[in-house]
Formats: C-alpha cells, sequence, structure tokens
C-alpha cells in the first residue's frame, strides 16, 4: 500500500491553498486528488468577476483566481492528481482512489485534509410536484453547459432561488439571448450578495420576486411553464395566489450544502447546522489527523474566506504531523451564514443605489439635482462617494463571457472587459463579443479584440485553452 503524509482531496480553491501553504511549511510528502479534468474546481466554470477582491484586491473572474494558485503549484511541482475520485476514507486514514490510469489504489495517509467543495440541493430534495420534462437544470449545471460546452438552454427561463449562482446565470441568460421572466424566491429576503442584485438584476430590469415558490412544474417531454404561488411567514403556499407562468426551461438556484459522504464514511460528526463537518478550532474533524476546510466544513459567500481557511487548515495539519497540534473540540460556529437584511427605504427625494464596487454593497441613500450631488450617505468606504457619483453621471459596467474557439479542448474560452463600459452599450458589445473566433491554443492574458467598439476597453482571455 502507499503511504502519504497528507492527502488533500480536492483541488478547488481550498485544497490548492493547503497545499501550498503545507509545502512551504515544509511538508512535502503531500497530494492532491482531483476529481475533474483539471485543478480549480468550481472556479473552472466561474467565468463572471467577482473574486480576489480581498486577497488580492483585483477584480478577477474565477479561471483567474484558481490560476493564481496553480501557477505557484506547477512553480512548486506539488504532485497532484485529476480525473482521479475519492471513494472512500477509513476512521484511520486509507483512501481508497479509482483513476483510469491507475485503477483501483489504496493509500495510507498520516493526516487528510477535506476539501471537496459543496453541492447543489436538486429538484428531488425540493420535492416539487409535477412531470418530470427535461428543460430543468440546477445553478451551477446550468452555468457549466453554458460556460465550458457552449450550449443554449433555452429562450424563456424563470429561475427559483435568488442564490448567487443563479443571479449571475440571469444575467449570463440575458446577455446570450435569453428572456429570464423572473427570479422567484421563497424568502422574504434576497440570498444572494446585494451587489448581485444590483449588477445581475436590475441592470437588466428582470424582476426579483419575494416570499414566491414554484408549487408545480408543468410540461410534458419539455418543461412548459411553472406554477408560482406566494408563501405566507412560515413559507407555506397561500391558497388563491397560484398563477401559471410560461416558459422552456427552470433554473434551481436553492442553495448548497457541503459534500460529505466522505465525510460521514470516515466517521467524522456533521454539523446539524451547516451539514458539512464538524471541526474544532484547528479545523480538525472528530477523527483524529482527519481535518476540513473551505465549503467542506460550510458554504462560503467569498473564495477568499475559503482559501483562507484551507492556509488555517494546513498549518494545523502541518502542527498534527509534528505531533504539536493542541485544540479542543469546540462546536463549529459559521460566521458567514446568511442572516436576514433588514430592507432599506430612501427617504423622500432621494435615490436608493446599492454599491457594487465591493462585497460590503453597501445602500446608498443620494440625493440629487440632475447630475449634481447634494449628498451620500450610508456608504462604509469613501469608493460609495465614487460610485454614487458615476452612477448618476455616466454608469459604467463590466462583464464577462465566452467566445468561441477553434481546435481547443473545448469549444470556449472566458474572456472580460479589461475596463468598464457604459452601461448602456453593454448588448453592442456583447454583439461584438459573439463575432469573435479564436484559434487554439490561446492564453490567459491574450487579447481576444482590442478597444471595443472604441469603447477604450479590450476583450481578455481569462483562461489558457489547449
Amino acid at each position: 500500500m502507499k503511504t502519504l503524509d497528507v492527502a488533500i482531496v480536492g483541488g478547488g480553491a481550498a485544497g490548492l491553498a493547503a497545499a501550498l501553504t503545507l509545502w512551504d511549511r515544509g511538508v512535502r510528502d503531500i497530494l492532491i486528488i482531483e476529481r475533474e479534468h483539471s485543478l480549480g474546481g468550481i472556479l473552472r466554470q466561474c467565468i463572471h468577476e467577482g473574486f480576489g477582491l480581498i486577497r488580492f484586491g483585483e477584480n478577477l473572474s474565477g479561471p483567474e483566481y484558481a490560476r493564481r494558485f496553480i501557477e505557484e503549484i506547477e512553480k512548486r511541482v506539488i504532485p497532484y492528481c485529476c480525473d482521479t475520485a475519492v471513494t472512500d476514507i477509513s476512521p484511520q486514514k486509507v483512501l481508497t482512489l479509482v483513476s483510469r490510469r491507475e485503477g483501483l489504489v489504496k493509500i495510507q495517509t498520516k493526516a487528510v485534509i477535506l476539501t471537496m467543495g459543496c453541492r447543489e440541493r436538486t429538484r428531488g430534495q425540493l420535492a416539487i410536484p409535477g412531470e418530470r420534462p427535461a428543460g430543468v437544470f440546477t445553478a451551477g449545471v446550468a452555468q457549466a453547459y453554458m460556460n465550458l460546452y457552449n450550449t443554449k438552454l433555452g429562450n424563456d427561463v424563470v429561475i427559483l432561488g435568488s442564490g448567487d449562482v443563479g443571479l449571475i446565470m440571469a444575467r449570463r441568460l440575458t446577455l446570450e439571448g435569453s428572456r429570464v421572466k423572473g427570479v422567484y424566491e421563497i424568502l422574504p429576503h434576497p440570498s444572494g450578495l446585494p451587489r448581485n442584485i444590483a449588477q445581475c438584476l436590475d441592470d437588466y430590469g428582470i424582476p426579483l420576486y419575494l416570499s414566491h415558490t414554484v408549487t408545480e412544474i408543468v410540461g410534458d417531454r419539455r418543461i412548459n411553464g411553472v406554477k408560482i404561488s406566494a408563501v405566507d411567514k412560515d413559507l407555506q403556499a397561500i391558497s388563491g395566489t397560484e398563477r401559471f407562468v410560461s416558459c422552456d426551461t427552470l433554473i434551481l438556484s436553492v442553495g448548497l450544502i457541503p459534500e460529505n459522504e466522505l465525510s460521514a464514511g470516515a466517521g467524522v460528526i456533521l454539523d446539524e447546522k451547516t451539514k458539512g463537518a464538524l471541526v474544532d478550532g484547528a479545523n480538525q474533524t472528530n477523527v483524529p489527523g482527519i481535518f476540513a476546510a473551505g465549503n467542506a466544513r460550510y458554504v462560503h459567500d467569498l473564495v477568499d474566506n475559503v482559501s483562507l481557511d484551507g492556509e488555517k487548515t494546513a498549518l494545523a495539519a502541518a502542527a498534527w504531523l509534528k505531533g504539536t497540534l493542541s485544540a479542543s473540540l469546540i462546536p463549529a460556529n459559521p460566521d458567514s451564514a446568511s442572516s436576514e437584511t433588514p430592507r432599506f427605504f430612501p427617504k423622500p427625494g432621494a435615490r436608493l443605489i446599492r454599491c457594487i464596487l465591493c462585497p460590503n454593497g453597501c445602500d446608498l441613500e443620494v440625493v440629487a439635482q440632475g447630475e449634481q450631488i447634494l449628498s451620500v450617505t450610508g456608504n462604509r468606504c469613501p469608493k460609495g462617494v465614487e460610485y454614487a457619483e458615476s452612477e448618476i453621471r455616466h454608469p459604467m459596467r463590466t462583464f464577462a463571457s465566452s467566445v468561441s474557439v477553434e481546435g481547443g479542448e473545448l469549444p470556449l474560452v472566458s474572456v472580460r472587459l479589461s475596463a468598464p463600459v457604459p452601461r448602456d452599450r453593454i448588448f453592442d458589445v456583447m454583439e461584438e463579443i459573439k463575432k469573435i473566433r479564436l484559434k487554439a491554443p490561446v492564453r490567459i492574458g491574450d487579447i481576444a479584440c482590442k478597444n471595443v467598439l472604441g469603447l477604450e476597453s479590450d476583450v481578455v482571455v481569462t483562461k489558457t485553452l489547449k
């Protein structure tokens, strides 16, 4: 049986950050195990911006964020294996791996770091009545179809749930020509980040219906509509409020839960609230030598917190190997669990603007006469004033998309704008992006289109594609 000091299960943000930290602390007998074809985890398909604002002080796309870590992994020649699934972890820290190249392999480890990430809740878990026609997707699956495989999902779309992935997909679908009829949220408040409400719904006139849910899926071979109902304070459908909304696509963005099958199989106690691994202050589970980090513990809002959690866990694992780790088991206390956001209403004569320059998403109360700003309140940093002035005088936006690639390992590569463009020119720019055709290989940072429409913004490739 092979042996290892540390196995890292999952090659996303937490796993990559953990590997780098272990390596830099002198722990070299490690292996990152990733079930997908390449490292990066879910970041590979998250082509939109908004990553890295805290850690790097930059507004990166998901592939760009992952690339920052992968390049460091490759510089250090840290071992990893892709296309490899971990099917079992024993309490004695024996891992069972399956891959096409090596078949079934067992590895005895001294420590394990669980960084498997999280998964989406499905229609089956929601128990929505109705038929089982085609055209119903979870938001993550829809994102992969569009961003990785160039597949249009449908023309008329309803989104259930206002999680961030669903909000981002609402914008993506709109830019690609689909009509998003509405986002329906069962809770009395949005679930996603305020900046995504503003950037992904408000900018495109997509309505958000709070305290509403889908109570029936209608269709035969393909979905042709859903029944929507208002819900009461106990989240139960209110009789008589039901209405039919026609659509050919339903996207479910109804929450994420940690991947926990391997954790449970290893004898790890799961947190009743988060369903992730219960850990102590050092991110060690109740099974000595098995640690958990990132979304395998609980679902984080920001990827920066995921990678930081991976680093913290790696330090603990390194101490475990040296026999110097001491931490008492305490209940997990998720510090980023969603909480109800109070509604904010501007005073008479003022305009409510939600700042999107950082994850704070401050609600700004702006009083203006024409283009003259009289007052701005509600901002928690100076950027709020800057943003309010921009929104009143000349609103600008950046966005991400993808372009076709001939001869590549995938048919698309992700791109983004290098600088904001006027908000009212977004669809003009999108039409130009659709005309772009590249030939493989392409590298991250390549310019796919210089100075698009003369707006002083380049279309930049954000992922290397062979």
